[in-house]
């Protein structure tokens, strides 16, 4: 699109994504999870509330508009003409981009009440922003997360993370293609940040699953199990039946990401794919 780390998508490699959904529901559908759909966009302050912005402020985005008279749209036009900086035109909304699936799971839940003795299981699917332009065609600003959240007891969310980790694995191995699991961090910024990620490292709270894409040495991330612990449940006061702030776990697939490594190690010809992976995608 012109832009480092943002592309279009053809009807062939849509209809991948289409079929990696798919598999990705025959797993996930019988636990019965409920089925929440979210735009790109969040509010500003969800980000705010979430603790993203303390976190993660080089990924964020937020959507700037033109609130301007008729004269400071003149001057705008004014300053196109010259080839200026328009954007200085423009002020921000209250719209964030979303910086993950499930960002809008959590204030959706906690708005009804108290969780259940089941506590809640949800299944997402939404467009995400992060700030990272790259000519790594996996490493995209904007990309698709199909993701499973569970909310409830340290218990419940530890092994909803632990069961999908094996999921995670025998779908991506179902797909034909070579993988490893490894423990990682989330990209904290500054010298706080290493100390989070010391953290999270030691106490085992992010898994990857790792495809080579684009090299061997340094494959991609293209399934994540995350475990929060009560992040979330703090940041949104969700609490259990027992009153206590809620935990929470979540998996995310990279879906472009594993189509790309579908076409990295089939090939580009879709019908020349090996049998049983198409077979196991309904191609």
């Amino acid at each position: 699109m012109g832009v480092d780390g943002l592309y279009g998508r053809s009807g062939a490699f849509e209809h991948v994504i289409d079929r990696i959904n798919a598999a990705i529901s025959v797993i996930g559908d019988p636990d019965r999870p409920e089925v929440m759909r979210f735009p790109p966009g969040i509010g500003k302050w969800q980000l705010e509330q979430s603790g993203y912005m303390r976190k993660f402020p080089q990924l964020a985005g937020t959507v700037y508009s033109f609130f301007g008279s008729d004269h400071e749209h003149r001057a705008l036009i004014e300053m196109l003409d010259k080839g200026g900086d328009w954007t200085e035109a423009q002020a921000t909304t209250q719209v964030a981009l979303t910086p993950a699936a499930c960002y809008g799971v959590y204030p959706t839940v906690a708005a009804r009440g108290r969780l259940s003795d089941d506590g809640a299981l949800v299944d997402i699917y939404a467009f995400c922003f992060r700030n990272e332009p790259s000519i790594d065609p996996a490493r995209m600003q904007m990309f698709r997360q199909r993701e499973h959240v569970r909310l409830g007891t340290h218990e419940q969310t530890v092994v909803f993370r632990d069961l999908w980790m094996s999921r995670g694995r025998a779908i991506i191995e179902s797909f034909g293609l070579p993988c490893d699991v490894a423990a990682a961090t989330d990209p904290f910024f500054g010298r706080a940040g290493k100390l989070l990620a010391t953290q999270q490292r030691e106490e085992h709270l992010k898994f990857e699953l790792l495809v080579p894409i684009t090299s061997k040495e340094e494959p991609t991330a293209c399934v994540s199990f995350n475990y929060h612990r009560d992040l979330f449940g703090r940041a949104w006061s969700i609490e259990t039946t027992a009153g206590e702030p809620a935990h929470s776990a979540c998996v995310g697939f990279g879906v472009e990401r594993i189509a790309l490594a579908l076409f990295k190690h089939h090939g580009f010809a879709v019908k020349d794919w090996p049998r049983d992976v198409r077979d196991v995608l309904g191609l």
